[in-house]
């Protein structure tokens, strides 16, 4: 073997690693029965092609032959822990057990279900979806959620012992259940991708490693089992994070989406976006991710800030307060209806919903507060709102905004027409 021949090998099994891990991992995880006899068989068997396959030639199907590999150093290693059936084990054929690709691709659909099995915790859904399906190492997961390593593998630990301890079956759910299960499915993928979109805290506003998860995630559930919903929430991210590039300063200081450099928008994410929200409305059985994806196909569609649809938007808010009522929607829904009507108006729904005692610990509650009693003229209550928002938020670039803001206040002594903080960064 030469050392060439061995250096063509392990280009050649990095490549194969990063196209086919995920689809490696998720069969030999329902051939194993165990997340963790599965990860180690899955290393073992690129070792065992590290070893093999300068000599024997790479196989005519290598992520058949990891497979097979994998499984049978797994069920090697169990007998030897006295931990398989042997009588069992007799009774397993010997043949490569991959079946057509189809199957496979059931594989990674049945993976991304339990990993987001209802049972489990929210946040170990996160963390147990990233982990298996998109290949984060702990360490980058503990990272980008500001946590420890050793209590992110714990958590991860937990959800695995859940998993089976409550024999949560390795399956795609039945018809019956697919709308509920789907829905915690795409909330997943929405949980990650808002972290990368717009860091809960941190010296950075966006975690675009996180983000370029959730799409990937997103893309491949739309492979897998496509629907309106999963349409929707992929045209959410794309149209969203197509202004990514325009969201902060080459000194990483916001932007707010009115003083943004549409130029800088990516327009060939905005293309894709708009042809799947369209296609999830014409579908008439969207859901909650399409409304706000529509929401978002609006503010691409605007040639300028001043051109947005806003009558639009806020209809749009409306549809979405009914179908998914939360207090974030309805603070959404006010700040458009500002936007459309008036600061006056949009001020008078913040604090009913801050007097109600709802938002009162949601910083960006407080900071449009502050923008809007600043274009009216009241500018110690805006002092004071940005100063209850400042309190709150734990995000470095946030922080200096809102800073900079009072710091105009100040300076200023009066009211200037700042462009009010729109949902969206």
């Amino acid at each position: 073997m030469s050392e060439n021949s061995a250096h063509n090998i392990r280009e050649t099994l990095d490549s194969i690693y990063r196209a086919e891990s995920g689809r490696i991992l998720a069969t030999l995880i329902r051939l194993l029965g165990d997340f963790d006899v599965a990860e180690d068989a899955m290393h073992d068997a690129f070792a065992a092609a590290l070893a093999q396959w300068p000599n024997a030639g790479v196989p005519e199907n290598p992520r058949a032959w990891l497979v097979s590999a994998g499984r049978f150093k797994a069920i090697d290693a169990l007998r030897r822990r006295a931990r398989f059936d042997a009588a069992q084990l007799e009774t397993q054929p010997r043949e490569s057990p991959i079946p057509e690709d189809e199957s496979v691709e059931d594989d990674r659909l049945r993976l991304i279900f339990i990993c987001c099995h209802p049972t489990l915790p929210a946040e170990a859904r996160v963390a147990l979806t990233l982990r298996e399906v998109c290949g984060l190492t702990t360490e980058e997961i503990a990272h980008a959620f500001l946590t420890t390593a050793p209590a992110l593998a714990q958590r991860i630990v937990r959800a695995k012992a859940k998993i089976r301890d409550a024999r949560i079956p390795y399956q795609v759910p039945s018809p019956a259940d697919l709308p509920e299960r789907l829905g915690a499915v795409l909330h997943v993928i929405y949980l990650v991708f808002n972290e990368g979109y717009y860091a809960s805290s941190g010296a950075t506003l966006t975690r675009a490693d996180l983000s370029g998860e959730a799409i990937r995630l997103g893309r491949l559930v739309k492979e897998l089992l496509p629907g309106p919903e999963v349409l929707g929430l992929l045209a959410l991210m794309l149209l969203q994070e197509s202004r990514r590039a325009a969201r902060t300063s080459p000194a990483q200081e916001l932007i707010l989406l009115e003083d943004q450099d549409r130029s800088l928008w990516n327009r060939e994410q905005i293309t894709e976006g708009l042809a799947l929200v369209e296609s999830a409305l014409l579908s008439r059985r969207f859901g909650p991710f399409t409304v706000q994806a529509a929401i978002a196909a609006l503010h691409s569609e605007a040639p300028t800030a001043a051109a947005t649809d806003w009558p639009q938007i806020v209809a749009l808010y409306s549809v979405l307060a009914r179908a998914d009522p939360s207090h974030v929607v309805e603070l959404n829904r006010a700040v458009a209806i500002a936007m459309r009507d008036g600061p006056g108006a949009g001020l008078a729904l913040i604090d009913a919903i801050l007097q109600r005692g709802e938002l009162a610990d949601y910083h960006l509650a407080h900071a449009a507060r502050a923008d809007l009693c600043r274009r009216l003229g009241r500018t110690a209550d805006a002092r004071a709102a940005y100063e209850q928002a400042l309190a709150l938020t734990q995000q470095e670039p946030e922080r200096r905004f809102l800073e900079n803001r009072l710091r105009e206040l100040s300076n200023s002594g009066s009211p200037n027409d700042y462009p009010l903080k729109d949902q969206f960064y």
